[in-house]
C-alpha cells in the first residue's frame, strides 16, 4: 500500500544542499551513507553536483522515473514542487517543512490547498512538519536524524519529530533495532492508521510502537487496530489525556468523560497495549520483540536477594500474573544443590553468596517445570557473584527455552557489561524488578486478547420512529434537553423497564395519581430547564399518604421558582417507588474522535465524587459490556457481600447493550444518564428509575 515510501527504486531530495548542517544536506547524506541501493537525485537549481551525485534544477529535469520525493524546502515553495511531482508521476512524497497548520490560520489554509492538490494528482504524503522516515530493510534513511538504527523487528511511528530524534538517539545507545521508523508530522494525508496497516503487513515488523497526540478517524483506527493486533502487538503511548473536553458537560457522564477515558476504552477494545510512558513503551517492546508470549499466568522469580524478590512479588500481586508455589518435585530438585538457608518457594531465593553456577542450575530446574510459564531473574551485584558469567549462563539456557525469560540486574557499573550481553542476545533487561513484571503482565494480557473469542453483538427490536418523533418535537421547540417524561419514552422504546409514572399539573392531580399508583411514591419536578433535580430541591421520595403528596407538590414547585425563577415548570412527575435493588448509573457521551461512549458505575448523587466508573466505545459487544461491569472497584458489592444475594449481572449487561444500540442509532444524542438503574437479585426486573438526555441537530 505504501511500497514507494519504504522500498523505493529511486529517491529525489528536493532542496538538497551542499552545506553541512542544512536539513537538505543531512537528508541526502543519510540516504547515501547508510547503504541505500536505489538511484538518488539531488534537486537544487544552484548546484551541478552534491555529495558526488549530479544535481538537477527541478524534478521534471530528472531523466528517469522517481518513486519517492523528499521535499526539504520552506512551506511556501512546497505546493509548486507537488505540481512538479504530478507532472513527473511521483506518487509518494515526504514533506519535511514546518509552517503549516501548526502556526495558525494562514498555515492551515496553505496545508488545505496542499492536501486538495495532492489528492487530485493522486499523490500520497507523509507530513508536513516531520522528521522523515527510515526503513532498515531497504537501508533507506530519508530523515534528518543523526544516525541509523540497527536492523530489527520493531516498527515505530510518532507525531512528534523531536521525540523521534530523542528516541533514535536512545535506541542507538541501547543498540535496539528497528524495522521502520516514521515521523507523521501534521498527518495531512497519511495517518497513524495507514502506517499501522502497512507495518501490520510488513514481514520485518514483529511489534508496532506508536506515540500519539490525536487520532484522525477513531472508528477506522479501532477497526484497523483490531485486525492487526490479532497477529502483532501494537503498543502505544498517548499524550494529552486531559479532561478539558468535559468542562461544558451537563450530565454525570459528560462531566466524568475526558479524552483519556475515550483512548483507554478504544485501546482496550482494539487489543492495543497502552503504555503509560515512553519508558514502559520500550520496556514492553523489548519483551514482545524478543521473547515468546507466556502460555499462562504462573511465574517464577529467581533472586539472590530477598528485598528485590519481595518487590517483584508485590508487583506480581497487583498484576494478572500468579506467583504460585513451586511444585514439590521441583523444590526437591532445588534442595539437592541449594544451601539450607535458600528458599525453594516462590520467589526462589538462592541467597547473597550465589555464584553463576548456582544461577545456572536453578534456572535449568525451573525451566523444566511445565507448570511455570515465565521466569524473571533478579540479581544484585554482591561480592560473590560475577554478573557477566551469570548473564552468559542465562543466554545459553534461553536459546532452547519455550517460555519468556526477563531479567533485572540492579545497579549500574558492576552490571553494565552483563546488560550488554543481554542486549546482544535479545534477552530483555530492566533496571528494576517492577518493570520486568509489568512487561510480562502486558504480554499475558496480549495473549488473552489474541486467544479471545470473536465479539458477539446483540440487536434489539426498538421503536425508532417513536424516538425520531420525540427528537424532532424537542428540536422544533428549540430545546436540547429532554424532560423526564420524554426521556422515559425513549427508554421505553428501547425495551427498558420503567416505574409507573404520570405527570401532575395540580396538587389534586398528584393525589389522584399517587393513589392509583399506590403508596409510597416519588415526586420530581418536570422542567426542561432543571437538569440536576436533586440539587435544586426538585425531588421528594417515600411519600406515604395524600397529605405528604400535597405538601411535596407545593415544596417542589416553590423551591424551583425560588432557586431558578426563569425555569419553565410543566408540572410534577408522580412515580412508583421501587424499594429494592442497588443503584448503578449508565450513561452516553459523545467523544469528538471515537463517537459515542458508554459509561457504567455505581449510581446515586455521589458518582462524580467517587468516580468509580468504566467507559467503552459503542457499539458494545456482550463481552465488552461484561468487562466494563467488572472493571469498577465496587464490583464485589454487585456480587454480594456478607450474605447479600448477588444482583442480576445479566440484567445490567442487557441494559448496557440496549443503551449502546440507542447511542449508535441516534447520533444526535450528545450525552445522557440513566441514574439510577436499580438492579435486583436474579429473577427480578432491572428498572430505569430516572433518565436525562441531551441532543443536538
Amino acid at each position: 500500500m505504501l511500497e514507494h515510501f519504504f522500498n523505493p527504486s529511486s529517491v529525489a531530495v528536493v532542496g538538497a544542499s551542499q552545506s553541512p548542517g542544512k536539513i537538505g544536506y543531512d537528508i541526502l547524506n543519510n540516504i547515501l551513507q547508510y547503504g541505500y541501493a536505489g538511484a538518488v537525485y539531488p534537486i537544487n537549481p544552484n548546484a551541478q553536483e552534491i555529495l558526488g551525485r549530479r544535481a538537477y534544477p527541478d524534478l521534471t529535469s530528472v531523466p528517469a522515473d522517481i518513486d519517492l520525493a523528499i521535499i526539504a524546502l520552506p512551506a511556501p515553495a512546497v505546493l509548486n514542487v507537488v505540481e512538479q511531482c504530478g507532472k513527473k508521476k511521483v506518487d509518494s512524497v515526504v514533506i519535511i517543512a514546518a509552517g503549516f497548520k501548526e502556526i495558525g490560520p494562514e498555515g492551515a489554509r496553505l496545508e488545505e490547498a496542499l492536501a486538495t492538490r495532492a489528492r487530485k494528482l493522486g499523490i500520497r504524503m507523509i507530513g508536513p512538519n516531520c522528521l522523515g522516515l527510515i526503513d532498515t530493510a531497504s537501508s533507506l534513511n530519508a530523515s534528518f536524524a543523526a544516525g541509523m538504527p540497527p536492523n530489527g523487528h520493531i516498527g515505530f511511528f510518532s507525531q512528534s519529530g523531536a521525540l523521534c530524534v530523542a528516541i533514535l538517539d536512545w535506541a542507538l545507545g541501547e543498540n535496539i533495532g528497528f524495522s521502520k521508523f516514521v515521523s507523521l508530522g501534521n498527518k495531512t494525508d497519511i495517518s497513524e492508521t495507514e502506517i499501522m496497516l502497512s507495518m501490520g503487513k510488513d514481514e520485518n515488523t514483529r511489534v508496532i510502537l506508536g506515540y500519539l497526540e490525536s487520532v484522525e478517524d477513531g472508528p477506522r483506527f479501532m477497526k484497523a487496530a483490531r485486525q492487526i493486533s490479532k497477529n502483532k502487538p501494537i503498543i502505544i503511548v498517548k499524550s494529552g489525556t486531559t479532561t478539558a473536553g468535559a468542562k461544558a458537560a451537563s450530565s454525570h457522564t459528560g462531566a466524568l468523560a475526558g479524552s483519556n477515558h475515550a483512548y483507554d476504552a478504544a485501546f482496550k477494545q482494539s487489543g492495543i497495549i497502552h503504555a503509560e510512558s515512553m519508558h514502559s513503551l520500550f520496556g514492553y517492546a523489548m519483551a514482545f520483540a524478543n521473547q515468546p508470549l507466556p502460555k499462562g499466568p504462573r511465574l517464577a522469580i529467581i533472586t539472590n536477594s530477598g528485598g528485590p524478590g519481595i518487590l517483584a512479588a508485590d508487583a506480581c500481586d497487583k498484576s494478572s500474573l500468579h506467583l504460585s508455589p513451586i511444585r514439590k518435585e521441583t523444590a526437591d530438585r532445588l534442595r539437592e544443590f541449594l544451601p539450607p538457608a535458600a528458599s525453594v518457594y516462590n520467589p526462589v531465593d538462592i541467597i547473597g553468596d550465589a555464584s553463576h553456577e548456582r544461577y545456572e542450575k536453578t534456572l535449568e530446574v525451573i525451566l523444566k517445570d511445565d507448570s511455570i510459564r515465565g521466569v524473571v531473574i533478579l540479581l544484585t551485584p554482591t561480592a560473590a557473584v560475577d554478573p557477566e558469567a551469570v548473564a552468559q549462563r542465562i543466554v545459553n539456557l534461553a536459546k532452547d527455552a519455550d517460555k519468556p525469560i526477563l531479567t533485572s540486574f540492579m545497579g549500574e557499573k558492576k552490571v553494565r557489561s552483563a546488560r550488554k550481553i543481554f542486549q546482544d542476545h535479545a534477552i530483555p533487561s530492566y533496571d528494576y524488578p517492577e518493570d520486568a513484571i509489568s512487561a510480562l503482565d502486558a504480554m499475558l494480557s496480549y495473549r488473552k486478547w489474541q486467544e479471545g473469542p470473536e465479539r458477539q453483538y446483540r440487536h434489539f427490536e426498538a421503536d425508532r420512529l417513536k424516538v425520531r418523533k420525540i427528537f424532532a418535537s424537542v428540536i422544533k421547540q428549540h430545546r436540547h434537553d429532554l424532560i423526564e417524561s420524554e426521556a422515559r419514552e425513549i427508554l421505553n422504546a428501547y425495551g427498558f423497564r420503567l416505574p409507573e409514572s404520570h405527570m401532575a399539573r395540580t396538587t389534586k392531580e398528584a393525589v389522584i395519581i399517587a393513589s392509583e399508583i399506590g403508596y409510597p411514591v416519588v415526586m420530581k419536578i418536570a422542567s426542561p430547564d432543571v437538569l440536576h433535580k436533586s440539587d435544586m430541591g426538585g425531588v421528594r421520595v417515600g411519600l406515604g399518604n395524600a397529605a405528604m403528596v400535597e405538601d411535596a407538590f407545593f415544596e417542589i414547585t416553590s423551591s424551583i421558582q425560588l432557586r431558578q425563577p426563569s425555569a419553565r415548570i410543566l408540572g410534577v412527575m408522580v412515580q412508583e417507588m421501587i424499594r429494592e435493588g442497588k443503584e448503578v448509573i449508565l450513561g452516553i457521551t459523545r467523544d469528538i474522535q471515537f463517537g459515542p461512549m458508554i459509561m457504567f458505575g455505581l449510581g446515586g448523587i455521589y458518582v462524580e465524587v467517587l468516580k468509580d466508573v468504566a467507559f467503552r466505545i459503542a457499539p458494545l459487544s456482550e463481552e465488552e459490556a461484561d468487562a466494563m461491569i467488572r472493571d469498577i472497584r465496587a464490583f464485589p458489592l454487585l456480587r454480594g457481600v456478607r450474605g447479600e444475594a448477588p444482583v442480576d449481572i445479566k440484567g445490567i449487561q442487557d441494559a448496557l447493550l440496549r443503551l449502546s444500540q440507542l447511542a449508535i442509532d441516534f447520533p444526535e444524542i450528545v450525552e445522557g444518564d440513566i441514574n439510577p438503574l436499580l438492579v435486583c437479585p436474579e429473577g427480578q426486573a432491572t428498572v430505569a428509575v430516572d433518565a436525562r438526555i441531551t441532543i443536538q441537530e
